[in-house]
């Protein structure tokens, strides 16, 4: 029996070499093949200790199926993404498992288009696939492979998102968490005004300094130190695959995802007004504020990359964002990127003349949050619906596009089952009361305890 655990909701990952290895990464590729039948695909993996030899497994067995493959080299995800769309390929994968620890490694598949392949559209056709043993024989003529260096048409897509002219001197800290984000700042140094203070930037699978995941507070230390030395304006790090990035301010506060969606909704509807900006339901008052105030059309999508990117084709969003610090672009196919967020913030603290913790302060002040709290219970299910019978009575309203949210005149909360582990997620937000999100999440937590609920770790 094949050992198929690496299957996830979304993507493919797992520890080496029980869960992932050669052999069913080599399938996968014709697996992969076989379900989408392209003619090319582009290849591009991280920096992982085993991504090379993985890329190489997955080209074999790409092109074993008799398709031909663009190997673009060492990238971010949004590299696969860039490469797969600008170049009007019939799909990609990326070898990468992203913030996990360096044993682990993964696949983040995508179609033309770079439409997201995951479990509901392709991934559990692909392990099926494996499981029964049935991929289809290999071609009598096998795909050839074409190494493309994608860099200077990335470069140039990114940099087409600001106003250069616009942009002045800043320092900036940069923490690529030994990951593959600094190979792309190096790439975009010499067109842009920045002073970049470079932190655990070369790339290491080893990760000598630690996963890069900086929503874990155990791994900020070096950036929030680098901020501290060099009196820089604002703060950036980014996960291993950097596809997410995340934001500190002049003084070292780590600004919640949150209030980063609100900032680049801004961004967009000042150069595109009455624009769609798409938005998750974990916290949302602050960002249907703003872009109502700011003329734009708010749109609410259950949480999860898939179901973003397809409701900001539904509707033709501009700009789509999550609390988790990924943030969706319609002129980056609607994918997901780590570069394109800060460019944009870093243009809005030039043209605005204002710090970055003066853009965010006074969305904080006017929605403070609570920030996701996690809790591991035996049944999420049961939780959700004794939380929704305790407090509906006298809500204003009640939402079940993703989890619960229930909202109350001044307050709001959303509770949400993790779609992979055995937790729920917590957010609590109000109207300017930083005392009222303390009690109400308290209250909340309480009940939670109650039915036995424990603290998670993340």
């Amino acid at each position: 029996m094949i050992n198929l655990s690496a299957f996830k909701a979304y993507d493919i990952r797992g520890r080496i070499p029980d869960e992932l290895n050669s052999d069913l990464v080599y399938q996968v590729g014709r697996a992969f093949a076989a379900f989408i039948k392209p003619k090319q695909v582009a290849v591009g993996r991280d920096i992982r200790l085993t991504s090379d030899e993985f890329s190489k497994d997955l080209v074999r067995g790409i092109t074993d199926a008799g398709v031909d493959v663009i190997d673009i080299g060492l990238c971010g995800t949004e590299g696969v993404y860039f490469a797969t769309f600008h170049w009007q390929l019939d799909g990609g994968v990326m070898v990468t498992a992203s913030h996990n620890p360096p044993d682990y490694n993964g696949l983040k598949v995508v179609r033309e288009q770079s439409k997201p392949i995951g479990s509901d559209t392709g991934l559990k056709d692909i392990a099926a696939m494996i499981s029964s043993g049935k991929l289809p024989p290999p071609a009598a003529v096998k795909g050839k492979v074409t190494h493309l260096d994608t860099s200077k048409e990335y470069i140039d897509h990114l940099l087409g998102y600001v106003n250069r002219k616009t942009l002045r001197k800043l320092k900036v800290v940069v923490d690529a968490g030994n990951g593959g984000a600094g190979l792309t700042i190096d790439k975009l140094e010499p067109h842009l005004p920045f002073e970049f203070i470079k932190v655990r930037h070369n790339p290491d699978g080893k990760f000598p300094q630690g996963v890069p995941n900086p929503m874990l507070e155990e791994n900020r230390g070096p950036t929030l130190e680098a901020l501290k030395k060099s009196g820089a304006d604002v703060g950036i790090a980014w996960d291993g695959d950097y596809d997410r990035c995340f934001f500190y301010d002049s003084k070292g506060t780590f600004i919640e995802g949150y209030y980063l969606v609100g900032l680049l909704a801004e961004s967009f509807l000042v150069k595109q007004p009455g624009a769609r900006i798409v938005y998750d339901p974990r916290l949302t008052w602050n960002t249907i504020d703003t872009v109502k105030r700011l003329g734009g059309v708010p749109v609410m999508s259950k949480s999860g990359h898939a179901f973003i990117k397809q409701k900001m084709r539904e509707v033709d969003g501009a700009y789509g964002g999550e609390m988790s610090a990924h943030h969706y672009f319609r002129d980056f196919s609607y994918c997901d990127s780590g570069m394109i967020p800060w460019l944009l913030v870093l243009e809005r603290v030039c043209e605005s003349g204002r710090s970055l913790d003066e853009l965010v302060a006074a969305r904080i002040k006017a929605f403070p949050s609570s920030g996701e709290i996690n809790r591991k219970l035996p049944d999420a299910k049961k939780a959700l619906a004794e939380i929704e019978k305790k407090y509906s009575p006298g809500a204003a309203n009640i939402d079940h596009t993703d989890g619960l949210s229930v909202e109350f005149q001044d307050w709001r909360f959303n509770v949400r089952a993790s779609n992979t582990e055995p937790l729920v997620r917590l957010n609590v937000e109000s109207r300017g009361s930083e005392s009222l999100v303390q009690e109400k999440t308290a209250d909340l937590l309480k009940f939670l305890d109650g039915m036995g609920a424990v603290k998670a770790n993340h």
